[in-house]
């Protein structure tokens, strides 16, 4: 017999970082374009900056997604805020702005967009970004519809969000599937394993489900893999390709 899923108001398809390939990742640029290709949830990392703001951006270093140069750690909102986060994408998008999470969270607040927020801590500071995140995003989503689902690789980070604001679905996000993901799931008190799309087979999903957990799985960037995984029940598909993978496709 098969445990009771935990709540799950998330849609199946989920754009990877915004606006996956069509726009300069982890931007509100790219969180308009993945609302016109009729996307409902976004998938976006956030890390503090050397001030403690809370920033969207993926690397530990500035250099492949701006005109700067450099760990992204040791860097203040306010040089951040000066680079360039378009111009490396297209020059459709040049000069746009590294966006605080807070802008992001009104933007999907306002217009009934899920997140997944992964927290995506520059190293050595796991516990105090996943924190900051945790306790922002309580703040943001306060009498929201839906709450954000916080995920994190970092698993000090993921405790320190559970600890500060457990009431926050999360999410454990792993490269390789690990042989005791039910005693970490359990450890983190999680709703869901965020896996690698190449891990994803039906008796692993069907394995999650009966534990009594959601599973999601990232990047699905081929359509009938999309389609295969959604058939044998995923509950989540991250995808760069919005044209050719999205909820009215």
């Amino acid at each position: 017999m098969s445990a009771t899923l935990p709540s799950w108001p998330y849609p199946r398809y989920i754009a990877h970082r915004g606006g996956g390939r069509l726009a300069p990742e982890n931007t509100l640029a790219a969180m308009r374009v993945g609302a016109e290709h009729g996307f409902t949830m976004f998938e976006y990392d956030v890390k503090l900056s050397s001030d403690n703001v809370l920033v969207l951006m993926h690397d530990d270093n500035v250099d492949r997604t701006s005109n700067g140069k450099g760990p992204a750690a040791s860097k203040t909102y306010s040089e951040l805020a000066q680079l360039d986060f378009g111009s490396w994408h297209s020059a459709a998008y040049a000069g746009e702005p590294l966006p605080t999470f807070a802008a992001v969270a009104r933007y999907t607040v306002a217009n009934g967009i899920a997140s997944n927020v992964e927290i995506k801590p520059c190293p050595g500071r796991e516990a105090e970004t996943g924190r900051a995140t945790a306790l922002a995003a309580r703040q943001f989503w306060q009498g929201a519809a839906t709450p954000p689902l916080l995920s994190s690789f970092a698993e000090e980070a993921l405790q320190a969000a559970r600890e500060a604001a457990p009431e926050l679905p999360r999410a454990l996000l792993v490269e390789k599937v690990p042989a005791d993901w039910r005693e970490r799931l359990a450890k983190y008190e999680c709703v869901a394993l965020n896996i690698n799309q190449k891990d994803a087979t039906r008796e692993l999903i069907d394995a999650v489900h009966a534990a009594g957990y959601r599973i999601a799985a990232w990047t699905v960037n081929d359509p009938e893999r999309a389609r295969l995984l959604l058939d044998w029940g995923i509950d989540g598909i991250f995808t760069d390709e919005l044209a050719a993978i999205r909820p009215a496709a």
